[in-house]
């Protein structure tokens, strides 16, 4: 079930949140698995049980870890709950690379990608090594744990809440209106950012072919754009959600946009994965604070890591290298010269990398990514046909509109209307609402790119 669907909007939301505002609380819990697991159900009935298995035994397996602090439980209890994502995301991916490689021909699994098992895996995970650090507290009732994990506002494209974040909100929590009308809006915010600017660049897409150097750099545009108001715009669906039901998540986009560097945006961009694999990764295996060498090696498998997490394929990796490479080069070569830039020609550099990179992300394959930048730089191409001038123009406002809402500028005038807001705010969710649902009866393009990682 999507949430930019007709069926969330108008049967599955309002009823779930009747249902717990009426709830006694001691039941709220309970009420939110049972939504949280028949939201999963509907969309993904057969890989309901892995994903109750997999919370039950990160669970179980954090009694132990509290109990013995020795390696070994705490290698056992990720190796098993990791598990799942590494057979049913990656055996096909090892296994025709290795087909490939050898000229085998071993049979692939075939196995479908359960939805959001990167997204709760990770979740697991961090409360496992938490318990193991003691700086989380044990969670002992087992309803609850799969509740902190089948949470249906952040299931299946986060952000990745952290357990220790949400512990004390899990047990008790206070619902204020001023929480439900500010998750109200945030929400609606983020619907708009789908529907109504991701979901048209989605079409702007459909109609060019990597052709011409016109059409290859607006495809590359349209793409930048349109996977940061996807994901951006479910995170703040995801998080405004959260806000109605008491729990406060994490942001996870600061207007990666605006960053004056490759660094800098990715300090602003999936700032909880970021985040993750900071404390998770990088940190365990010696940060800085080690040996040039040993340094170097844990940038790359930490963006390696960054890359695979998207998606088992090379070119996932390649874009996660793609990253530590121009990370490393802004600490060790240019990154001096960069400072002292104008902050124009620093946001050009790094917007113009960040564009090549998800050409690489977007592409079926490592040669369909060459052959697009290629023709981005005008090799192999023409410069445009009339049909790609035609669409570019046409979709001209749009990008300038998405251009502008990627910055802070909308945000910035929205707040010198504080007099009005109590009287514009729930005038323009309405708004929001309506249009968006006018867009949602037509039938537009509507997927969320990121319920594939």
């Amino acid at each position: 079930m999507l949430f930019s669907s007709i069926t969330f909007l108008y049967l599955f939301l309002p009823l779930v949140l009747a249902v717990y505002l009426l709830a006694p609380r001691r039941a709220k819990n309970a009420v939110l698995l049972a939504a949280s697991l028949l939201f999963y159900f509907w969309g993904e009935p057969k890989q309901l049980p892995l994903l109750v298995v997999s919370a039950l035994a990160g669970w179980g397996f954090g009694f132990l870890l509290q109990k013995n602090k020795a390696r070994w439980p705490k290698a056992l209890s990720i190796a098993v709950c990791l598990a799942p994502l590494l057979i049913y995301k990656y055996a096909d991916f090892l296994i025709a690379s290795v087909n490939s490689l050898f000229g085998l021909s071993i049979p692939l699994t075939n196995l479908p990608l359960p939805v959001g098992i990167s997204f709760y895996t990770f979740q697991i995970l961090s409360y496992l090594i938490d318990i193991s650090r003691d700086t989380a507290k044990l969670q002992k009732n087992p309803a609850n744990f799969v509740t902190y994990i089948a949470l249906f506002p952040q299931l299946i494209a986060g952000p990745i809440v952290r357990y220790e974040t949400i512990q004390a909100e899990l047990d008790d929590r206070r619902q204020t209106l001023s929480d439900v009308s500010s998750g109200i809006t945030r929400f609606c915010v983020g619907l708009g950012k789908k529907v109504l600017l991701a979901n048209q660049l989605a079409e702007l897409q459909a109609k060019l072919a990597p052709a011409s150097a016109l059409a290859c750099w607006t495809l590359a545009i349209a793409f930048t754009l349109q996977i940061y108001f996807d994901f951006s715009g479910y995170s703040d669906m995801a998080i405004g959600l959260g806000r109605m039901f008491g729990f406060h998540f994490p942001e996870n986009f600061n207007y990666p946009f605006i960053s004056q560097s490759v660094t800098e945006f990715w300090r602003r961009w999936h700032i909880s994965l970021g985040s993750w694999l900071r404390d998770y990764v990088y940190i365990p295996l010696g940060g800085n604070r080690c040996s040039k060498g040993k340094w170097l090696r844990n940038i790359v498998v930490v963006w390696l890591v960054t890359g695979l997490w998207h998606g088992a394929a090379w070119t996932f990796a390649v874009w996660g290298l793609f990253f530590a490479a121009l990370l490393l080069c802004e600490k060790l070569i240019w990154g001096t010269a960069l400072q002292k830039a104008p902050r124009a020609v620093r946001i050009v550099y790094t917007m113009l990398l960040v564009i090549f990179s998800f050409v690489i992300f977007n592409a079926d394959s490592l040669a369909a990514a060459w052959a697009q930048l290629g023709g981005m730089l005008g090799i192999g191409v023409g410069a445009a046909s009339s049909a790609d001038v035609y669409y570019a123009l046409s979709f001209l406002p749009l990008i300038a509109i998405c251009a502008v809402g990627a910055t802070p500028l909308p945000k910035l005038f929205c707040a010198r209307l504080k007099k009005s807001r109590a009287v514009l705010e729930p005038l323009l969710c309405a708004g929001l609402l309506l249009l968006v649902t006018a867009f949602l009866v037509e039938g537009s393009f509507n997927p969320f790119l990121y319920f594939r990682f």
